[in-house]
Parts: C-alpha cells; structure tokens; sequence
C-alpha cells in the first residue's frame, strides 16, 4: 500500500470517532521530545487514541503492515526517547487522561496512562493519600510516561523511584495483543516480574495503556534545612552522613550553579561554594541536621519547620536550571554516580568545561547520587553546540568511569543510545536485544531507541 492508502485503511478501522492527525504542520509538533540533539521527522500521522481498544487496533494494523509506531506521553522526555521517523505513526496518548479509580481502603489508584503526575497527587489529597513520585516535570508529565522511563525525583532518596510504586499496568503488544500484568496487591510473585521489565522500557516493548499505582498516607509539611559551604567536596560528605536523619529530599546545588542564579535573583548565596538542601516529613526539629553540617565546616546552616519558609528555602534549587537557562542554550545531562563520587564527577566536569570552553553547572539529587550536569552555550553557535554535544558525551563517560550509569532518570532514548556500549556489557545487551525479539519480533515499537 502506499501511504495514502496506509491513512486511509487505519481511519477505517479505527472509526471515525478516534482522531488520526495527517497535516505535518500539526503532526510535526508530536515529532519530538524536550532533547536537544536528538534526530526527528514528522511522522505519517498522530493517533488519539481515547482506550485500550483503539491501541490494540492500531497495533494490529501496524504488525500486519510492518509500520513503526512511537508511544508519545506528555513529550517531556528529555532523551529522544518519543522523537519519531517520517515512516511511523505516533501513538499519543494525552487523551488518555482519565483517573479511572482511587481505592483508599487498599491504598491504590488505576489510572490511563496519559493522566498528568500532579493531577493524580491532587485527587488523592482529596482522601488524605498522596502519590509520592514527584519528577521536576510533574505538572506536565504523565504517568505512562514516568514508568516508560522509570522517571525518579526531589523524593527518590526517601521513597524510591516510579518502579516502586507501579503494581500492575494493561499493556498492548507489537501484535495488538492486550496484557494485564502484575496485581493490585501489594505483594505477587506468581509469574516472572514482567511488570518491572516494561518500567523503563521506553516504549520498545509494549504500549503502557493503564497502570495500578500504589498510594501513601499524605505526609505532614516537612521540615527544611539549607547549609553553604566553601567546598562541594565537603557538602558532597555532609550529604552522604545526612542520609541518617531519612531525609525526603536532599539536594546539592555547585557554585556555578549559585552565580547564575544570583545574578538573575540575588538570594544571599554569592559566597558559598556549594550549597545543600534537606527536607525531612518525619522530624520538625533538624537541629541535629544543623549541627553536623556546622560540625563539618558549613559557612552557614539552619532549618524552619514553617511552611511558610520552604519555598524561600529551596528557591535556590528551583531556580537553578531557569537561571541557566536564561544564559544560552541549555543541555541538560542525568548521570549518576556513587554518593561518594559526587565531588569526583563535579571536579570532573569543571575540567570538561574549561577543555571546551563551556558553562556547565551542576546541581540534582545528592542523597542518591543523580547529578544533572547542564552545558550552557551561546544560541545559534554552531561551533559551540557541537562542543557541547562533546561534552555532554565525556561528562557520561566520566560518570561512568567513576562506577556510575549512562541515565539515573531520564531514559536512555536517542541521544545516548551509543553511549550504553561504553557501560553495557555486550552479553547483556545482546540478552536484551533477545527479549525485544520476543516482544516486537517486527522491530516496530519504538526502533533504534533505548537498546544500544
């Protein structure tokens, strides 16, 4: 079939009440992520699908006719992971935004996979339950989304990242075949643990449709502590002895990082070196917190169990990758390393900087070691941008050689995917490339992302 016949053979089958957008000038818009870098073309067309129905017929169709087919969430991925080719359709699931039941007796929600992060927190506050995975993007970003890419967050250190939370989820195969995998308790080890193999998959498995996510108990406000030391290796120290206190955010944020926010909004950090920042939900009172970051040679350091004052407290971190951005172009990294490599991968990116004549800042999750070193360089200098692709690839590599990991959050997508080589041992990667056999023998889900 040529590709007129293609559309017109998939609108019929689906109906005339699902959507399928043709006109590039729309369907460019589905093309891409948020990264940078990472190659895209509009796609032969944007699906709308509204049900599992309507997934599980597009897949059929596009098994039987060998057409690629690129799962979009809310398109905050910033790996290349939802960027699509001119052959295959986008499968955008943003319609899918149903929250579809909150259990609060068992502490669960099911959910559409196109339902937004934040919207599902806020339902769930409505019965004194929460949904604790919180990445930076939660406004926007969906919950299909966040478990096709295992997305982590401000809370990880304390309650762990998406996979920790998803119980069971409905998937589509590459065939059109729908699953249900996993369960609604809380604990099943019936079959193999398919459920967590999907987590992360970034769409090259199957189509995440529904999920069952656990709820917690809704937490009291948390206390928040802020230090400043001359050294980031001293902060990176302090934040590893922290860990006691079961801090539900801990977070470093290095000098670079501080001057381009003080220079946007001065907040009284021009001093500091590096600055940290802890959040407990469990103790109101950190001034033990306080004295071992004093013990430990911090300029300054206190805490408010106010929460009137968190937000002035952890402004510095909320404003850090706005203030960068306001200086260029921004590249955003996610590596992690070992929490006692931290300052090593810190010293290591200032050399990449001063190699290649770039501002990079860094600033992310000191409590768990996922740092998110972001390259600054000046808009349309193509010179510039190629450095930073460079850099970009040696900060990954430094993580690595450090004993840490290509992707802490982000996903892997298209733009690292030769960097898994460096990491991946080659039998592993050929087991995975095995198993994407099994799931997607066509190589339609979502080619070239994630496998290396």
């Amino acid at each position: 079939m040529t590709n007129q016949e293609k559309l017109a053979a998939l609108q019929s089958l689906l109906g005339s009440d699902v959507t399928v957008l043709t006109d590039s000038t729309i369907t460019s818009s589905y093309s891409r992520d948020q990264a940078p870098f990472a190659h895209s073309e509009p796609p032969l067309a944007v699906v709308l699908a509204r049900d599992v129905e309507t997934i599980s017929r597009l897949m059929k169709f596009a098994h039987e006719n060998a057409i690629p087919v690129v799962t979009r969430g809310g398109g905050s991925g910033l790996a290349g992971g939802a960027n699509a080719s001119s052959d295959s359709i986008v499968l955008a699931l943003e319609k899918m935004n149903q929250i579809l039941e909150i259990d609060s007796a068992n502490m669960v929600a099911r959910v559409q996979a196109g339902v937004i992060n934040n919207d599902l927190d806020k339902a769930a506050k409505e019965y004194g339950l929460a949904y604790l995975p919180d990445p930076a993007s939660r406004e926007w970003s969906t919950i299909g989304g966040n478990a096709a890419t295992n997305a982590g967050g401000m809370c990880c250190v304390k309650y762990g990242v998406t996979s920790q939370h998803v119980r069971a989820m409905t998937v589509i195969l590459a065939n059109g075949d729908v699953l249900t995998l996993g369960s609604s308790t809380k604990k099943a080890v019936t079959t193999l643990d398919l459920t967590h193999l999907m987590i992360g998959s970034e769409g090259t498995l199957g189509v995440i449709a529904e999920l069952t996510v656990s709820l917690a108990v809704r937490r009291p406000a948390p206390s928040t502590l802020i230090a400043t030391f001359k050294e980031i290796s001293t902060a990176a120290a302090t934040a590893t002895q922290l860990l006691e206190f079961s801090p539900s955010m801990l977070e470093i944020v290095d000098q670079t990082t501080i001057s381009a926010v003080e220079s946007w909004k001065p907040l009284g950090f021009e001093s500091a070196g590096s600055v940290l920042i802890m959040q407990s939900d469990e103790m109101s009172d950190l001034s033990e917190a306080v004295a071992m970051c004093n013990n430990n040679g911090a300029i300054d350091a206190m805490f408010s169990d106010d929460p009137a004052d968190t937000a002035d407290l952890i402004a510095l971190r909320k404003l850090a990758y706005p203030a960068l951005e306001r200086l260029g172009m921004t590249l955003l990294d996610d590596v992690a390393v070992p929490l006692t490599k931290i300052a090593d991968l810190v010293l290591r990116v200032e050399a990449i900087a001063q190699k290649f004549e770039l501002t990079i800042a860094v600033f992310g999750h000191a409590g768990d070691g996922n740092l998110h070193p972001t390259i600054v360089y000046p808009h349309g200098d193509e010179d510039a941008a190629k450095r930073a692709l460079l850099a970009f690839n040696e900060i990954v590599l430094a993580a690595i050689d450090l004993g840490g990991t290509t992707s802490g959050e982000h996903g892997i997508g298209s733009i690292k995917r030769e960097l898994v080589r460096r990491e991946i041992d080659p039998k592993v990667l050929e087991l995975q490339r095995g198993i994407k056999g099994i799931f997607d023998p066509l190589n339609i889900l979502n080619p070239g992302k994630k496998l290396g």
